[in-house]
């Protein structure tokens, strides 16, 4: 089944904890601190694996987990990091934040990664701490916690050429003809309801990758009948073949309303090369209006071909000619600009207080809340750690200033504290 979007939940591994341990051996007098730092939790890394065209995978598994790193040991050992988590992905899957809706990048090329979610760094252990004043730090850190996203990704196909027309105008017939696809066929409108991919062998050491592309009728690019849906499909190809139904009420007007409807949806459509082609000339009403009919494109700006997708007449000089045309055509790389990765600007100094429900302070800050869960609270030189902090960032005077009294209930993140001068 073809899946052209999904949406998934990632989330990346949670840094080991860093210990708090004292060397202790016979005959070794103040041994001193050895307690060892924490491993780096698993990235979550999507993956362009080309043997891929679909999102089906997705919709059995729509929540991956990369793995926590372990927890450092006596004698300064270090916990093991995680492995990281390779999501395999089709290439063209464009990524976007599914909460904000922001892009975060375009995946095309082969063997392209992309890290969606950092693993957490581990955490410190107590030889960290220890200094001329401090020789026996009971204070480590606990593991960054790893970041969650929520994503949305969208597939649009790469391809050579892609065949566009309204339903019934013979793509299905004229991909089978041209390549080894086998689509579905039926004397129905809609009877292709998702994309199809071939491959046709131009010579010994020339293919091209064609996409059938679902019909499209007028309001597709506001998502009637099929067409909105696959639309975006025709914006990764770098030729199109309009394949018009020769025995259509008005070929003509069809071939207006598709390149309406696409350059609706996307204005650079518009500019797109195009082959244009009246299929059905085996049949003697289509031979008739054939010289009427291209005198008119003529007109537009278009070389017109006639050929019969079922009786396979004409379609090999069609695809030459596509061919022709496509090397005329940069790559698409070079068509449209790169698009940008996006990266949320964080100010790790930012912070807001609010007064909580039940008369307490809720402070939100993901750096202050990253802090506070890499705390150890049941050691008192990590607490009086996290207390310096926040009278370094000014959180302790934006308090005051904002009306905390003595048993106020400040929250941050998950952790309940209780004020106290």
């Amino acid at each position: 089944m073809f899946i052209d979007q999904a949406e998934i939940e990632v989330k990346s591994g949670k840094g080991g904890d860093g210990m708090v341990h004292f060397r202790r051996e016979k005959y070794v007098p103040r041994g001193g601190p050895d307690g060892g730092d924490g491993g780096r939790g698993g990235d979550v890394i999507l993956e362009v694996r080309p043997t891929l065209n679909t999102l089906a995978a997705f919709r059995h598994t729509a929540c991956y987990t990369a793995e926590d790193g372990k927890g450092g040991g006596t004698n300064n050992k270090f916990g093991k990091s995680a492995e990281n988590l390779v999501i395999p992905v089709p290439p063209g899957t464009v990524v976007y934040d599914a909460l904000s809706g922001e892009l975060i990048s375009d995946l095309t090329t082969p063997g392209q990664r992309l890290t969606v979610c950092k693993g957490g760094r581990g955490g410190r252990g107590n030889p960290h701490f220890k200094s001329s004043t401090n020789q026996a730090p009971r204070t480590a850190e606990k593991g960054e916690p790893g970041e969650e996203k929520r994503l949305r990704l969208e597939l649009k196909l790469i391809a050579d050429i892609g065949i566009v027309g309204v339903p019934n105008a013979g793509k299905s017939t004229l991909l089978s003809a041209l390549t080894n696809a086998r689509p579905k066929i039926a004397p129905y409108p809609f009877t292709t309801l998702e994309p199809n991919l071939g491959v046709a062998n131009v010579d010994d050491e020339t293919t091209v990758v064609l996409a059938d592309i679902p019909g499209l009728i007028e309001g597709a690019a506001q998502g009637a009948g099929l067409g909105f849906e696959f639309l975006r499909h025709v914006q990764r190809t770098r030729v199109l073949i309009h394949l018009l139904d020769g025995l259509a009420a008005d070929p003509l007007a069809d071939f207006s309303q598709i390149n309406s409807e696409m350059a609706l949806f996307d204005p650079a459509l518009a500019g797109k090369p195009q082959i244009v082609a009246l299929n059905k000339s085996d049949q003697p009403e289509v031979h008739e209006r054939w010289p009427k009919i291209q005198k008119e494109l003529k007109k537009r700006g278009y070389t017109a071909l006639t050929i019969s997708a079922l009786s396979r007449t004409g379609v090999r000089d069609l695809l030459l000619k596509a061919i022709q045309k496509l090397a005329e055509v940069p790559p698409l790389e070079e068509t449209a600009p790169p698009i940008p990765v996006y990266r949320p600007a964080e100010d790790p100094r930012a912070y807001t207080i609010a007064p909580s429900d039940d008369g307490g302070w809720r402070i939100k800050s993901a750096a202050i809340e990253r802090a506070a869960a890499m705390t150890p609270w049941e050691h008192d030189g990590s607490v009086r750690r996290f207390q310096k902090l926040m009278q370094h960032l000014g959180v302790d005077e934006a308090l005051r200033k904002a009306g905390v009294r003595e048993g106020d209930t400040v929250y941050i993140g998950e952790y309940e504290l209780e004020w106290q001068e």
